[in-house]
């Protein structure tokens, strides 16, 4: 069974992208990973006070997505596919090749929003990145 990394957002491209890994996983007989790398900075604000930290705003948005990864594996196994799902926090790009690698994973599977080469330049782009990055095949399954 090959092991299909699926990193997700939970953006309203979701559905779309989770559409495509489900087709890629029936085709190739696969097992999807979900995986959702929450930023290290969740329970900061800064304020008149400057930096603060509040735990219990991290531990909600923490729980919150927990909850989601959990409905979408649902959806996963209902559909008759394998899946498993991981919550981390920290750098999006490095967490997710750390757990291809760890899960000995065929491929990743990500979304193309069709964004102009200005906005990668401004914003930066996971996609763009992973494609560069990754030792293994990313598939890129354009979101519109």
């Amino acid at each position: 069974m090959i092991n299909i990394i699926l990193p997700v957002d939970f953006s309203e491209a979701t559905d779309k992208l989770l559409e495509g890994a489900l087709k890629f996983a029936k085709e190739t007989n696969g097992k999807i990973c979900l995986i959702h790398v929450a930023p290290s900075d969740i329970g900061f604000a800064i304020g008149d006070m400057g930096f603060q930290y509040f735990p219990e705003v991290e531990q909600n948005e923490i729980k919150q997505e927990l909850a989601q990864l959990n409905s979408l594996e649902q959806r996963i196994i209902a559909q008759g596919v394998d899946c498993e799902h991981l919550l981390k926090q920290g750098v999006a790009g490095d967490i997710i090749l750390e757990y291809a690698k760890i899960k000995n994973a065929g491929y990743i599977v990500m979304g193309s929003h069709g964004r102009s080469n200005m906005y990668d330049v401004f914003v930066g782009s996971l996609t763009k990145e992973l494609t560069r990055r990754s030792p293994i095949p990313v598939l890129v399954i354009p979101i519109h």
